[in-house]
């Protein structure tokens, strides 16, 4: 099942190493001096912590990969944005649903700024609920 994960490898211009991220254990994270290393490193320690919660009898997050979406979300917003975009999409000759869906889809992704992530020195870090 880690292999179903969501993995990211990022170079830290802080720690002066990659550093290997996994979306579903946002408190993980592993530092090597290469990107292969440091896939390896966050795919192991990832491994090795669902392997443990398991032993422990804790729930272990659904791969964001084997999770069904239906596609549907609400957002609220100020009211004074929502009037812009009704007005933009009637410009655009478009539904608000297809704007909003394709401003969306353009934007890019924001780079998640993770503050130092640290070595994996055999300690397991992990969030508790």
């Amino acid at each position: 099942m880690s292999d179903h994960y969501t993995y990211r490898v990022l170079w830290s211009s802080e720690d002066g190493e990659f550093a290997g991220l996994c979306a579903e254990f946002p408190s993980l994270s592993h530092l090597a001096p290469d990107q292969v290393e440091a896939l390896i490193g966050i795919r192991a320690l990832v491994s090795d912590v669902v392997a443990d919660m398991r032993r422990n009898g804790e729930p272990v997050p659904e791969p964001f990969a084997d999770r069904a979406y239906s596609g549907r979300f609400v957002a609220r917003i100020p009211s004074e944005l929502h009037r812009r975009l009704i007005i933009e999409a009637a410009e655009e000759g478009v539904s608000l649903n297809r704007l909003v869906s394709n401003k969306l889809a353009a934007a890019p992704l924001a780079v998640f700024k993770r503050s130092s992530p640290s070595r994996n020195s055999g300690i397991k870090k992990r969030a508790h609920a």
